[in-house]
């Protein structure tokens, strides 16, 4: 079996000092390959079969987040996948979220007047959960500093209170192991710690398909129909006896990608990567205490948000080191690819 390190190195050969995963993932050697491949098999009119690329991605999604395939639905953002359950809650229904949580998540459900959204702090989520919540919607990892959720504690909560649970994985799959199926819904865009394309994204649904949750698939077209070719005129006789059913059209080419990106982290392995990833955060949270910095809590966690440093982004920019600004916090994040020498190559420029 290859080692970690070769396996990245075979992969990447980054231009600059890229820290800046939590925004987007670079793609690995093979998924561009199988990329250009696809879209050179499309211009000379042999297109190869892209909908068995969405299958295999659909399989290796499921198995990295340890839930059945036919439980996954494939599509292009949490966004949608976050209305289709926003839409399925009761009029009246109160949704918990955490303060500042990423909009594609929280939004859909402000669209919705009738439901009741309440926000609290992530560190008091699971004590918040009542008898009147009907759903709990929370990042796994937030965007804006890397702070991990509580989710065994909000596991918990919801089931002694008859909640649901929708956990968006975006900012810990691939880095952060996650037992999906200890949750009703899990989402994810694909395109940041898992380096997939962009319009690569999954949910994962309750084994009864969301029945009993009143999930319906708003926007099933005929491939969302248990025999697909059978399916594309009129309604949709049949639909998928899976969660295909819930499937958005897929971006074809971006899953072609897909299950190249898929398979290189089943092959790094996530907890070899978590150990990986996090090792890199520290010696950055360690080297900011030496030049006088304190970055926001967030132990164990590969992002490391920087309060007041957001306005050197430009600056680091310009050095080759790519980072974010977020709320004038400056935000790195550590992936497989980066090395000690990255976290180093940033401490010197912010010590300048």
């Amino acid at each position: 079996m290859e080692s970690f390190e070769n396996l990245v190195r075979a992969e990447f050969d980054p231009k600059t000092t890229y820290l800046n995963t939590a925004s987007t993932g670079l793609l690995p050697a093979r998924t561009l390959a199988a990329m250009r491949d696809a879209a050179e098999a499309a211009a000379a009119g042999e297109p190869s079969d892209m909908f068995a690329d969405v299958e295999a991605s659909r399989s290796a999604f499921a198995r990295l987040t340890g839930v059945p395939s036919s439980r996954v639905a494939a599509g292009a953002s949490v966004a949608t996948f976050s209305g289709l359950v926003a839409a399925a809650l009761p009029s009246g229904a109160e949704v918990l979220t955490a303060e500042g949580d990423f909009s594609s998540l929280v939004n859909p459900f402000h669209m919705r007047a009738d439901l009741k959204v309440r926000s609290v702090p992530l560190e008091r989520i699971a004590e918040s959960v009542g008898p009147g919540t009907a759903l709990v919607a929370v990042s796994s990892v937030q965007s804006a500093d890397g702070r991990i959720a509580g989710l065994a504690a909000l596991r918990d909560a919801a089931r002694a209170h008859g909640a649901r649970t929708l956990i968006d994985a975006s900012q810990s799959s691939g880095w952060l192991p996650l037992a999906a199926g200890e949750f009703d819904f899990v989402t994810a865009v694909a395109f940041k710690w898992l380096l997939c394309p962009r319009g690569v994204a999954f949910l994962v649904v309750p084994e009864d398909l969301g029945a009993a949750a009143g999930l319906t698939p708003l926007f099933a077209g005929w491939a969302s129909g248990e025999r697909p070719w059978d399916s594309c005129y009129g309604p949709v006789g049949e639909l998928a006896h899976s969660a295909r059913r819930f499937d958005e059209s897929p971006a074809l080419f971006s899953y072609a990608g897909a299950r190249h990106s898929l398979s290189l982290i089943a092959d790094l392995g996530v907890d070899a990567v978590h150990a990986h990833d996090t090792a890199l955060a520290d010696r950055f949270r360690e080297g900011l205490a030496s030049l006088g910095h304190g970055p926001v809590p967030a132990p164990g966690s590969a992002i490391v948000s920087v309060p007041g440093l957001g306005h050197r982004q430009g600056e680091l920019g310009r050095a080759g080191v790519q980072v974010s600004d977020r709320a004038g916090n400056l935000r790195a994040a550590f992936h497989a690819y980066n090395t000690p020498a990255d976290v180093d190559r940033l401490l010197n420029v912010l010590a300048d």
